[in-house]
């Protein structure tokens, strides 16, 4: 059995400005309806099992409270009082908002709008329009502005920062577009996604907005700042923060120099590359990096020309121990991230706008957060060290 929902009063009420969500929210008006198209599957599926000859016999009237206003709602009887909701208990008086939950964490998991319609069918045995769904997870939209605007704390230990690339329609065309994420470790080391941001392009010179975005909402100091090789990126960070470190990811660099290597080559370049990163000491990777270059510059110079340009910001990590080097010579921790929205967005070839990318990342990264309750590894040895390589800086932040 499908039940179709009439969403012209819900449309009206959006066009006039009526808000989506809470307790006079344009949902109010749908929420009865669904409830009702539920429950009407239900004893149609109890009926067909019945073999007693049992029959629909009227209705009881009951109030109802939600997230989106009060209702009065039919629940259907049968003349043998044998049938018992499932969706709304007889003694049930308040309801939640669990069909528009249902939409936002299947939107949030990847889902198009097209297979929620059909879980949501399924389940409930409601048919959905398309622009009913798109309704429902634009509410996402003001929870996201709002998160954008948050205050953050004035202390991060370690940020990320890195971009990946979609396809969203622009006047008319679909047009690359960079998405700009900026992964904070606080004190207390968790993960937290800072902010996102869109622009056409990479560069250095928008990444000094994003930080200036961060600085405005009330960071004050970052320790260390983990990026990828993009040209003026660590003259950005330090025009706002400039008592931050800048490593630049050894995992990017690697990958940049095998680009310019015979694939004959590459295996045994990359072998003999490991002694470089894998040093102890500054002065050892140093060493290591010119016997590297007396048996392979002739051939490739221009892959030792980068090496020696990005020294200063690629060999930051070596003054530091072996805890905190495992979490900043390598942007990996923020490219995993970057695999999560990989993962959700796969299906999707391009958006129609920027709102449409934004919501479901934004969902994405909400479910990533839910995973973070833990510190990364080693987090009391790593804070300690720190705090001594760092003296007085987060002293406030620690209490001390």
């Amino acid at each position: 059995m499908k039940i179709e929902i009439d969403v012209e009063q819900f449309a009206r009420d959006i066009k006039a400005g009526k808000s989506i969500g809470g307790s006079d929210g344009a949902l109010g008006s749908l929420i009865k309806q669904l409830t009702e198209a539920a429950l009407a599957a239900e004893i149609d599926s109890h009926l067909s099992q019945d073999l007693n000859r049992n029959r629909k016999n009227g209705y009881n009237s009951k109030t109802m409270k939600s997230d989106h206003g009060t209702f009065e709602l039919d629940v259907p009887r049968d003349r043998n009082g044998s049938f018992e909701p499932e969706i709304v208990k007889k003694n049930q008086t308040s309801m939640t908002g669990e069909i528009e939950e249902k939409i936002l964490s299947l939107f949030a998991l990847g889902n198009s709008y097209s297979q929620i319609a059909k879980h949501i069918e399924d389940f409930y045995c409601v048919g959905f329009s398309k622009a009913t769904i798109s309704a429902v997870t634009d509410k996402i939209i003001p929870m996201l502005q709002e998160w954008k605007t948050r205050p953050l704390e004035t202390v991060y230990p370690f940020i990320f920062l890195d971009a990946i690339h979609y396809k969203v329609k622009e006047d008319g065309r679909y047009i690359s577009k960079a998405f700009y994420t900026v992964l904070g470790i606080r004190v207390d080391g968790k993960k937290e996604i800072l902010g996102l941001y869109l622009n056409e392009s990479e560069g250095a010179k928008f990444w000094l907005q994003v930080l200036t975005d961060l600085s405005n909402r009330g960071v004050k100091d970052i320790l260390i700042a983990s990026v990828d090789g993009l040209k003026g990126f660590p003259e950005a960070i330090n025009s706002v923060f400039q008592d931050t470190q800048v490593q630049l990811c050894i995992v990017h660099q690697i990958r940049n120099s095998l680009k310019y290597v015979g694939s004959a080559y590459q295996k045994q370049f990359a072998k003999e590359l490991k002694a470089v990163y894998q040093a102890f000491t500054k002065e050892e990777a140093e060493f290591e990096l010119d016997k590297l270059e007396e048996k392979w510059g002739k051939k490739y110079p221009i892959v030792f020309q980068s090496w020696r340009n990005k020294w200063d910001n690629l060999s930051v990590y070596f003054q530091y121990p072996e805890d905190i080097r495992r979490v900043i010579y390598t942007t990996n921790i923020i490219e995993s991230v970057h695999r999560q929205f990989r993962t959700l967005t796969k299906t999707k070839g391009a958006f129609p706008n920027d709102d449409s990318l934004l919501k479901l990342l934004y969902m994405g990264i909400q479910n990533a957060q839910k995973k973070w309750t833990m510190p990364i590894r080693n987090w009391s040895l790593t804070i300690s060290q720190l705090a001594i390589h760092f003296e007085g800086r987060l002293d406030d932040a620690l209490n001390l």
